[in-house]
């Protein structure tokens, strides 16, 4: 009987830690995440409630939306404006985008960072000459003109081209990489990041884009590790890459994620004119 007794306290014992070990792990609830969202005295409640409702399934709702649009324009703190334009770009109009590209002239580099993400999420001509402009600031950072040169990828236009054309030059071979991915995207060609044959071919060529490939947002993805096998009650999944809002498919145009020949391992195969 004591042994019995022995046993069933364990086996509570066992069922009690599981059960704190999940909680440890389990997500805050819907009504809890926008309680912190709309939290006027807590930015960092602010910042990680609007990321969660951002990545909810209904975080698109009209409330919401328009909730990432004042955060985006009126928000003080820089790291809630960066989460509620993370929230824009996976909901928001083609119209927002307008919106979004105000913030890369903003003194944070994580707002101008977000912005640039945001903005390979959502389709809208109005908004390429301050991307261009920002692009080829040799001031901005790094990291910002990256993102934006894989945003340009959608836009089949002269002034989209000049300036990837002329970001073969920068000193980061990270932004050359990503301008030369948005042009082979654009014109299904590939000469390197040798700037002058790449001008060389546009000025003899009537129609340029009459190849472009079909621009897709990129995406986050990587390897499951352990912790990922041990919460099987939660299993991973990834967003796939798609069309920005706002952005129709080219016709004939093959599906392409930007940013395809970075970290793939593979050398991007050489086209001429």
């Amino acid at each position: 009987m004591a042994l019995h007794g022995l046993t069933l306290s364990g086996c509570d014992t066992a069922s009690s830690d599981f059960a704190s070990f999940t909680a440890s792990f389990s997500p805050p609830t819907p009504a809890q995440a926008a309680q912190w969202a709309v939290d006027p005295y807590d930015p960092e409640n602010e910042r990680r409630g609007t990321i969660l409702l951002a990545n909810a399934p209904f975080g698109g709702t009209p409330a919401y939306t328009k909730m990432y649009r004042i955060y985006v324009e009126d928000n003080p703190n820089p790291l809630v404006r960066s989460a509620a334009l993370e929230a824009l770009g996976r909901h928001g109009e083609p119209e927002d985008a307008e919106l979004v590209a105000k913030q890369l002239k903003d003194k944070s580099v994580q707002v101008r960072m977000a912005a640039a993400k945001a903005l390979q999420r959502l389709h809208n001509p109005k908004v390429t000459a301050i991307m261009c402009s920002r692009l080829i600031d040799e001031g901005e950072d790094s990291g910002v003109r990256i993102e934006l040169a894989v945003a340009l990828g959608q836009y089949a236009s002269d002034d989209v081209f000049q300036a990837l054309a002329a970001t073969l030059d920068a000193r980061e071979l990270g932004v050359n990489l990503a301008a030369l991915d948005s042009l082979q995207l654009l014109t299904d060609q590939d000469f390197g990041i040798d700037r002058p044959l790449w001008l060389s071919w546009y000025r003899s060529t009537k129609s340029p884009f009459r190849q472009q490939q079909q621009y897709l947002y990129p995406t986050y993805q990587r390897e499951k590790g352990f912790w990922d096998a041990i919460m099987f009650w939660q299993p991973l999944v990834f967003e796939k890459p798609g069309l920005p809002a706002g952005m129709e498919e080219p016709s004939g145009a093959a599906p392409k994620q930007p940013f395809g020949n970075i970290g793939d391992g593979k050398a991007p195969e050489a086209k001429g004119p």
